[in-house]
């Protein structure tokens, strides 16, 4: 409580002291988490498929998306990755792949220079449905952005990240 008089006296914003800046991104974090268990629900997911659906978006363009040219990554990503970015066994990534492809959100392909290698792209149906869920997140998130000078978004992208780097190495330690 002294804190935050503090910081009131000396101008700052609420929130930016450690434990109150703690607590408003675990409240964030809560909410986007319960965001992506309702489109997980909505969209007939498990929320380990809403999140690995996420990564292979993530991963580069669908194939119908794709430019053609040696410095375009190739687009997808390898089952065991998506394993080591979601902490999921092979096993784990099968069945979360394979329930992916029954629902049309993707397709598993082999790599045109190495065949043995299986590259999983998203459909661009996925991209659609995820666009028209998250569109008013999209639009909100615009609206606050609109409240802050180009130096502060600078400081706040810094800050989170930062935070989102520290998080995973973290989450890779363990």
């Amino acid at each position: 409580m002294a804190e935050q008089a503090e910081q009131a006296e000396q101008g700052e914003p609420r929130g930016s002291g450690t434990p109150e800046l703690g607590r408003l991104l675990q409240d964030l974090a809560s909410e986007m988490n319960l965001l992506g268990h309702g489109f997980a629900a909505a969209s007939g997911l498990h929320t380990t498929d809403v999140q690995a659906l996420l990564a292979i978006m993530r991963a580069g363009p669908t194939p119908h998306g794709a430019q053609d040219g040696p410095a375009d990554p190739p687009p997808g990503i390898t089952p065991g990755r998506l394993g080591e970015e979601l902490g999921l066994s092979s096993g784990a990534v099968t069945a979360v792949l394979d329930r992916l492809e029954r629902a049309g959100h993707v397709r598993r392909t082999r790599d045109a220079a190495d065949r043995r290698l299986v590259l999983v792209h998203y459909l661009p149906g996925a991209g659609r449905m995820a666009a028209e869920w998250f569109a008013p997140v999209a639009r909100r998130t615009e609206a606050v952005r609109a409240e802050f000078t180009p130096g502060e978004l600078a400081a706040v992208a810094r800050f989170l990240d930062r935070m989102t780097g520290e998080l995973e190495d973290l989450r890779h330690s363990r």
